[in-house]
């Protein structure tokens, strides 16, 4: 079985498998990088996640996920930057371990508004500063930092940078081998400014991760896991990852997806069904 040269099965999409059922799902499903995440990765240590991710023979495309960082300066902010270092050095480490090809790329997520806060500029601002002090271990660890913007309904628990005009305004302040971002189609196609701010990501060369995964609807109870695998929903993937292309990402793609369906199935089968919605619906071009 082979699936898409470029497809990669972010981690998230599987949620409830361990680190090697996940990395034997993507395997076997012919598919060859994965996204992982730090909890699967923690629940086996470091080293051996390592060693797992080696012996697979999989690329990793990212790890997700470092941020969570919108806090005012205090022990909660310290803490913050802390497991943000810890997250650096275990992304260099994913991304040595992996497949020729793999990805030094941490994908952060700013955090939403601390309790009681209504000050969304102040948080990103927060936000910024926590990049600012993080860029500098990003770097001499060969690590991009991918900050990524989520859709405008999670600003106030989740995610206070909600474009990726805004993204792009936190990456551009550092450089590019540092910060990048992400490009999410769940969170950003709706966007009418899409096309432009893709086009000045790839001109910066910011462009560190692209996800894709479809907007459904009728919206759950939790939106966060309205999502699904591509041509389910509502988003036109072939029109954003040919805006990706044109703008210079040649890299592994990933299907992000939380959907609490696929996560109680077996995820041999969700890596297989996956792999066959990415090839009919994504829109993805094989590298030349």
């Amino acid at each position: 079985m082979s699936a898409h040269p470029r497809l990669s099965l972010n981690q998230a999409t599987v949620k409830h498998a361990s680190l090697l059922d996940a990395l034997d799902a993507t395997r076997e499903a012919g598919i060859g990088a994965i996204g992982l995440w730090r909890e699967p990765v923690a629940e086996v240590g470091l080293e051996k996640a390592c060693a797992l991710v080696t012996d697979s023979g999989l690329r990793v495309s990212s790890l997700c996920r470092g941020g969570f960082f919108t806090a005012p300066p205090g022990p909660a902010r310290a803490a913050a930057l802390h497991d943000n270092r810890r997250a650096i050095e275990e992304t260099a480490a994913l991304a040595a371990a992996g497949a020729p090809g793999s990805a030094p790329v941490l994908v952060l997520v700013a955090g939403g508004l601390p309790d009681g806060d209504r000050d969304l500029p102040g948080a990103r601002e927060r936000a910024r500063d926590a990049i600012g002090d993080l860029a500098g271990d990003a770097a001499a660890a060969g690590v991009v930092l991918a900050v990524e913007p989520m859709h405008p309904v999670f600003a106030a628990d989740r995610g206070v940078v909600s474009t990726l005009g805004q993204a792009l305004d936190l990456a551009e302040q550092f450089p590019a081998a540092a910060v990048g971002v992400v490009v999410d189609t769940y969170h950003v196609w709706w966007d009418p400014d899409l096309p432009a701010q893709v086009a000045r990501a790839g001109r910066g060369g910011r462009i560190a991760s692209y996800q894709v995964a479809d907007w459904v609807t009728p919206l759950g109870p939790d939106v966060l896991t309205s999502r699904g695998l591509p041509g389910e929903g509502h988003v036109d993937l072939p029109a954003v990852s040919a805006l990706v292309e044109r703008a210079g990402f040649g890299g592994d793609v990933e299907v992000e997806v939380f959907d609490r369906a696929l996560w109680e199935d077996d995820p041999r089968a969700v890596a297989v069904r996956t792999a066959a919605a990415f090839a009919v619906a994504a829109g993805v071009r094989v590298r030349a």
